[in-house]
């Protein structure tokens, strides 16, 4: 279990080290919606996040940080 906060920290650092932007685009009705680059990164709002959803989440990532980045 992840919880979110980790997650976004995860993402906000290699798109930091990559030169991409990652922005707080909106809080949805069940999601915070990030801006990854060009694309929406939805992140649930729950306590814990499960590990194939959060891998799920990375893999979405994957488009603009390229592909398995959070393995590096």
């Amino acid at each position: 279990m992840t919880p979110p906060r980790v997650i976004v920290k995860t993402i906000r650092r290699e798109a930091l080290r990559q030169g991409v932007g990652f922005v707080l685009q909106r809080e949805g009705a069940n999601h915070t919606l990030y801006l990854l680059g060009d694309v929406m990164i939805p992140i649930p709002r729950h306590r814990d996040i499960g590990e194939r959803m959060t891998e799920q989440i990375y893999r979405e990532c994957q488009i603009v940080l390229g592909e398995g980045w959070w393995r590096r």
